[in-house]
């Protein structure tokens, strides 16, 4: 073991210097890159079935249903409550709101022929 085998020390038997263990460690470097295999670009999950944008969308979709229901029913108790008409408002408001739910799902859908103003706003 007489010293670096490359031939690049600092004298015969003596370890490396700094800058020698650099310049070697950018040549390797270099090497290895030249050899990787590119990768290769990640697919994009917006077009794919069953991804999150579908998953988005059927959230949405839902909460607009529950929450036009859930509304026609809180406003029906709230009407039979102060004006003693159990159990007519909450009936009649109850159905309201179903509508109102479809009309909102149909509306974000784009089903009905009109978009929903946000959607417009954000140029969907």
């Amino acid at each position: 073991m007489s010293g670096d085998p490359s031939g690049t020390g600092s004298g015969p038997g003596g370890p490396p210097d700094d800058g020698d263990l650099s310049a070697r460690l950018k040549r390797l470097e270099t090497q290895l890159e030249g050899r990787r295999p590119k990768a290769a670009p990640a697919p994009a999950r917006a077009g794919t079935p069953g991804g999150s944008a579908q998953l988005g969308q059927a959230m949405r979709l839902s909460t607009e249903f529950i929450a036009g229901v859930i509304a026609g029913g809180i406003l029906g108790y709230l009407f039979d409550h102060l004006f003693g008409t159990k159990p007519w408002g909450m009936i009649v408001l109850l159905m309201l709101g179903f509508i109102t739910g479809i009309y909102n799902v149909m509306r974000v859908s784009g089903f009905s022929g009109q978009k929903a103003e946000k959607d417009r706003r954000e140029g969907s």
